[in-house]
């Protein structure tokens, strides 16, 4: 099965007040197994950088001046996506903004059908525990020492293994790869049926015409 994991990096929290996407970082995953190909796209949101927004993700508005609008990267984005699960941390956040930047340049908006959200897993899963991104690699014992800061490539990555981890772990596909194994086995193995090693009649007579053929045998002495 192959799901899209991907994340969102924005001006702000709420899009209705005017905050747009600013990064967009997504990976393909088939039967749970990161497969290499990825979508990654800054995006110029037209408008200022808030500083509490660029401290999370340090994205200045002077680096995202000139990189591409999001009209220009949403078909791209869409044709990577294709109609496959997606799956996202807190996934209300970046499917509304996902819907609104769809919505305000009028295009078919993204069901939230879609959406398979590891936040409403992990608060399944560990109640009561620290269920950030953070609080799951910990957990999981997923590295992060590469994530001084939000990145949303970055981030995509890190919770496709916590999404591993989230739906069972090292032995999703295990199991089924051992299955598979086992049956091929079974299917190739020879079975060996033992033949009847006594001597037939018409053995007996010719061993016993060759022993009148030697002379003084050595074991009638």
């Amino acid at each position: 099965m192959r799901e899209i994991v991907f994340d969102t990096e924005t001006t702000g929290i709420f899009p209705g007040d005017g905050h747009r996407i600013v990064e967009i970082g997504a990976i393909e995953m088939i039967d749970r197994i990161v497969t290499g190909r990825s979508f990654h796209s800054y995006i110029d949101p037209c408008r200022p950088m808030p500083k509490d927004a660029q401290a999370v993700h340090g994205l200045s508005s002077d680096f995202l001046t000139g990189q591409p609008i999001f009209e220009m990267v949403i078909d791209d984005f869409l044709a990577f996506i294709g109609e496959d699960p997606l799956v996202a941390h807190n996934a209300v956040f970046d499917m509304e903004f996902l819907n609104w930047e769809l919505k305000r340049i009028k295009r078919p908006v993204i069901p939230h059908s879609r959406a398979i959200d590891t936040l409403e897993l992990a608060r399944k899963k560990h109640p009561g525990g620290k269920n950030t991104l953070d609080g799951l690699c910990a957990r999981y014992n997923i590295d992060l020492s590469a994530r001084t800061k939000h990145g949303a490539l970055l981030d995509a990555e890190l919770l496709a293994r916590v999404y591993v981890e989230l739906t069972g772990g090292r032995q999703i596909g295990f199991d089924l790869a051992t299955a598979a194994a086992t049956e091929a086995i079974v299917a190739e193995t020879i079975v060996f049926v033992a033949r009847d090693h006594r001597a037939t009649p018409a053995e007996i007579e010719r061993h016993a015409t060759f022993l009148a053929t030697l002379k003084d045998p050595v074991w009638l002495h």
